[in-house]
């Protein structure tokens, strides 16, 4: 028979029922709540602040402002973003102010996920932080500096949670088992260090996930211990914490990018992998391959940039999951190639001069003279063709007037651009001897 729980508790997940009241049964971010650490310092001193917490899903957020509220006895409204516009803020807001006045003492607005508020909505919250009516709250599990407007920022100590490590969801997990009247203290059950571990490893350490796993596991249990059966049914398919519009989905390519310029080949497959298989769209994956090529490989391999359209090309052909397969073997040529961003850097050092400098007129002589007019005017005149001259090359200048002499790219000494130097060499070797030969050609005619 499967086991059951009372009724007045089995509508109420279990990570709701053992959210800690107290910072005791707090584990984790020692970073924050260690002794002489922020957290720590502001409970000593007294004196709260208006705070952003940012990190993982259930990495304590919103814990540890529900734990700061009761410390300091102060009454709490919670927001969604996802739920709440611009009327109800204005209400609470009047509120706050009308209870700063009466009791002096400020309300904490907890603002969950307020990422998801707009600029408007955000600057609502302005004048009431900074007369003190209110103590703002927020949670978002993104990147603050790109997801709160900046003056609210300036307002709000930012502090960053950290995925829950192995020991602190170890101890989560067996308050859980113990606790009788929240838990499931109450069933006397014990887990196998298998599913311990298991559960442990399948959990990004997230607090939530990992009690609400507990949960349905201890409910397929039929005998006195959990094992990893029950884990991997209470599971499923692990969920990667990947939003696609989100930072994670940058911090990843990011990984990805960093490992291959390293040339790190089972790091670049990692990375990889983490990305297809927590739903990113592979052509996105093969097109920054392309773009990598070009711009850390260039021409020390010049075919990176071949074998990189090829994967995308191939995924096109093929779809998931086999097409995947040409990506890995892109990601791993890519990785083992030389590298150089030589013709990056060229690049950009041109394009510097187009934007930064007059737009220089082509000269004369290298333009097209294709009506009568245009020859007359001296379009194409002194023009030399290449394949005329014995060396296949002229002493031409085709810079601008005010650029002669520039030099963009720089080969380096990997890979294919030991023999794209040697060629630039030569040919300019060539172009010196055809100047010496005319100079010597002018002299004789003077004298």
């Amino acid at each position: 028979m499967k086991r059951n729980q009372g009724a007045e508790e089995k509508h109420i997940p279990l990570a709701e029922r053992m959210r800690p009241k107290g910072f005791d049964r707090f584990y984790g971010q020692e970073h924050l709540l260690g002794k002489g650490k922020i957290l720590s310092e502001l409970i000593e001193s007294g004196r709260l602040v208006s705070i952003i917490f940012w990190g993982p899903p259930g990495s304590g957020k919103t814990t540890l402002g529900m734990m700061l509220a009761r410390h300091f006895d102060l009454n709490c409204v919670f927001f969604s973003a996802v739920l709440s516009g611009i009327k109800e803020i204005k209400e609470v807001m009047a509120q706050a102010e009308q209870q700063k006045k009466l009791f002096g003492k400020p309300i904490i607005i907890f603002i969950d996920e307020i990422h998801r508020f707009n600029k408007a909505q955000q600057s609502a919250f302005l004048p009431y932080v900074e007369r003190g009516d209110i103590i703002l709250f927020g949670s978002t599990t993104e990147n603050p500096s790109f997801e709160v407007i900046a003056p609210l920022l300036s307002r709000t100590k930012v502090l960053v949670l950290k995925p829950l490590d192995e020991q602190a969801l170890r101890k989560i997990i067996q308050d859980a088992l113990e606790d009788e009247e929240n838990g499931l203290g109450k069933l006397r059950l014990k887990i196998s260090e298998e599913a311990l571990k298991l559960l442990l490893d399948q959990s990004n350490g997230d607090a939530r996930r990992v009690l609400n796993a507990l949960e349905i596991a201890a409910s397929l249990t039929r005998g006195p211990e959990i094992t990893t059966r029950e884990v991997e049914e209470a599971l499923q398919k692990r969920i990667l914490l990947y939003d696609k519009s989100g930072e994670e989905h940058f911090n990843l390519i990011s990984a990805l990018h960093k490992s291959l310029r390293n040339s790190d080949v089972d790091a670049s497959l990692y990375w990889l992998a983490r990305m297809l298989y927590a739903g990113e769209d592979p052509l996105y994956i093969a097109r920054r391959l392309v773009r990598f090529a070009s711009e850390d490989i260039g021409l020390a391999d010049p075919q990176a940039l071949a074998m990189a359209l090829r994967a995308k090309e191939a995924y096109d052909f093929l779809g998931s999951p086999e097409g995947e397969l040409a990506l890995a073997e892109a990601v791993v040529y890519l990785a083992s190639a030389p590298k150089s961003n030589r013709i990056y850097v060229a690049f950009n050092r041109a394009m510097k001069d187009v934007e930064e400098s007059p737009f220089e007129p082509v000269p004369l002589h290298i333009r097209n003279a294709v009506t009568p007019l245009m020859k007359e005017i001296g379009y194409g005149e002194g023009y030399q063709y290449a394949h005329d001259h014995p060396l296949s090359t002229t002493d031409m200048e085709t810079f601008p007037e005010r650029l002669k002499g520039r030099r963009y790219y720089q080969p380096g000494n990997l890979g294919f651009e030991k023999e794209i130097k040697k060629r630039i060499e030569w040919w300019e070797a060539l172009k010196e001897k055809i100047r010496r030969q005319q100079q010597e050609k002018d002299e004789s005619k003077k004298t």
